[in-house]
């Protein structure tokens, strides 16, 4: 970060600079890429985007602090991606006033989806100290319609057009729970049935057993997207969008979360402060070029997200997959 200047000489994040910030060989590089393939249906984004370790491939500013470069580094960001996942909604309810600042720093064409907070989608909260006075025990709130609309929806009337996709994200149901396939698709069905129609939802499971045909044809029926992710303990993508039927909507949405097998948090001590690759991934980047593909040739819109545990950076990773198609048959795209 550079020197705090005093507060009267400050630069503004939305001023000139007197002297034009040196640009990054990465944004010289891939900006024009990711603008065509957006304007094809294809965007591109990470999830999350206040990582300093990106520092001279997305971020070429100044920032005077810490706390500077967090509030103001996503419009900075928007100017070379498409989109981006808000990972933080999964924590708690979206706040007008954030989504209004995030609306009002990115540009026209920038989409922001959100993961659904975990107080619709946990059915019982696990038992760790997050969850205080909560922890361990049945989730009263689990897909409750009325709490996601006025809690959830109401808030993100502030992104306007630049909404994304809304992901639930399924924590996994352990036998314990008593929940089986038959009865998730059920709830999930009669959840979904009451929603508005008007925005772009998205199912992320954790459970490879709930990955049924059934679920798919559910989805299927609402317009509802199932999310293509690399997980620890899911099927990965290459694997994913080899399945009939699994592209259930009129988009698709992609995360590269994690290598099968591997858990986050073993991910975290590979990779962390997230510079630079620290494991390619063949079968990841392979698996996002097909879906590219896929959704190319069944004209639908694609969120494809790549986050930093998946192979220790992500802007490099989506840089290596646009490499890929570069040089994908002309024919498949």
């Amino acid at each position: 970060m550079g020197k705090k200047k005093p507060a009267d000489t400050t630069l503004s994040l939305f001023e000139d600079p007197p002297v034009a910030a040196k640009v990054s060989s990465y944004r010289l590089k891939n900006t024009p890429r990711l603008k065509r393939w957006a304007s094809r249906g294809i965007l591109f984004g990470t999830s999350s985007w206040k990582y300093p370790g990106w520092k001279g491939l997305i971020y070429d500013r100044e920032y005077p602090s810490k706390k500077a470069f967090e509030r103001e580094c996503l419009a900075e960001y928007s100017e070379l991606f498409p989109t981006v996942t808000a990972d933080f909604a999964l924590y708690d309810f979206p706040k007008t006033d954030k989504m209004q600042v995030i609306h009002d720093q990115t540009r026209n064409e920038f989409r922001l989806s959100l993961k659904v907070t975990d107080r619709i989608t946990i059915k019982r909260y696990p038992n760790i100290p997050r969850h205080g006075p909560n922890a361990g025990r049945e989730n009263p709130d689990f897909l409750n319609v009325e709490l996601f609309e006025d809690a959830f929806l109401a808030p993100i009337e502030a992104l306007k057009k630049k909404r994304g996709a809304i992901i639930f994200e399924f924590s996994s149901f352990h036998p314990s729970s008593g929940v089986t396939c038959n009865e998730f698709v059920e709830m999930l069905d009669g959840f979904l049935s009451r929603l508005p129609k008007e925005y772009e939802y998205a199912v992320e499971l954790r459970n490879t057993e709930f990955l049924t045909a059934d679920y798919l044809k559910m989805l299927e029926a609402h317009g509802v997207a199932h999310v293509l992710n690399n997980w620890t303990r899911m099927p990965s993508i290459i694997e994913q969008i080899q399945l009939a039927g699994v592209l259930t909507a009129k988009f698709s949405v992609a995360r590269a979360l994690l290598k099968p097998g591997r858990t986050y948090e073993q991910a975290v001590e590979m990779f962390q402060p997230y510079e630079a690759i620290g494991e390619e991934n063949p079968d990841l980047r392979m698996g996002l070029v097909e879906t590219v593909g896929k959704c190319l040739a069944e004209q639908r819109t694609l969120y494809a997200y790549i986050n930093n545990r998946a192979e220790g950076n992500s802007p490099k990773t989506i840089e290596a997959i646009l490499d890929m198609l570069d040089q994908y048959p002309v024919e498949k795209l």
